[in-house]
C-alpha cells in the first residue's frame, strides 16, 4: 500500500505508545482486498490484530478509485467475495477482542460525555470513543444529564461494542 515503514516498525511504534501511556486507547482503520494482497499477508494481519489487541478497529474492503495511486499502478484483482470475507473475518476477530476489553471495564469508574438521550437510556461515550463508530455507554439514571457534559459513570454490565452504566455520584459535571 505503498507504506514507508514495515510491520516491525509498526509493531515497535504501538509497543513503545502501550508502555508509554497505558491508559492510552489505540485505534486503527485497514482495508481489506488491497491489490496485491496475499492471502499470507492476510493471514499476518489477522495474527497482528489478535496479538496486539486494538482497542478500535475499523475496517474497509479495498475501493479501486480514479485519481488513487493504488488506481494508476494496480490491477483490482483481489475478488470482492474475498475482500468482503476478509472483513466479516477481521470484524469477528476485533468483536471477540472488544467484548473482552469491555468486560474488563466493568466496576470501572469512567469519564464519559453524553450524547443523547434514548427512549430507555442517556447515550453517552468515553474520552476514547469517537461518536457514530465506536462503542456508546447506554446510562440508566433518573438525572437529567446534559448533552455536551462529562460524568463519571460506574460501568455495571458490557456487550461486544457497548457498555451499560449508571451515574456515579449524582452532582454537578466533571470537567
Amino acid at each position: 500500500m505503498n507504506r514507508s515503514h514495515n510491520g516491525i516498525e509498526t509493531r515497535n511504534l504501538l509497543n513503545h505508545i502501550r508502555k508509554e501511556l497505558p491508559d492510552a486507547a489505540i485505534r486503527t482503520t485497514l482495508i481489506a482486498g488491497h491489490p496485491g494482497e496475499t492471502e499470507k499477508e492476510y493471514n499476518e494481519l489477522k495474527k497482528f490484530i489478535s496479538e496486539f489487541r486494538f482497542d478500535r478497529l475499523g475496517v474497509f474492503a479495498y475501493s479501486h478509485e480514479e485519481g488513487t495511486y493504488a488506481y494508476d499502478n494496480y490491477k483490482d484483482e483481489v475478488p470482492e467475495k474475498v475482500k468482503e470475507s476478509r472483513v466479516s473475518e477481521i470484524m469477528a476477530i476485533q468483536q471477540l477482542i472488544s467484548e473482552e476489553l469491555n468486560r474488563d471495564k466493568t466496576g470501572s469508574i469512567l469519564k464519559v460525555i453524553i450524547d443523547r438521550r434514548d427512549s430507555d437510556f442517556i447515550v453517552g461515550r468515553t474520552q476514547f470513543d469517537s461518536p457514530e463508530v465506536d462503542n456508546e455507554v447506554l446510562i440508566s439514571t433518573e438525572y437529567n444529564l446534559q448533552s455536551g457534559n462529562f460524568y463519571d459513570i460506574l460501568i455495571t454490565g458490557s456487550t461486544d461494542f457497548d457498555l451499560f452504566g449508571k451515574l456515579y455520584r449524582p452532582t454537578s459535571p466533571v470537567n
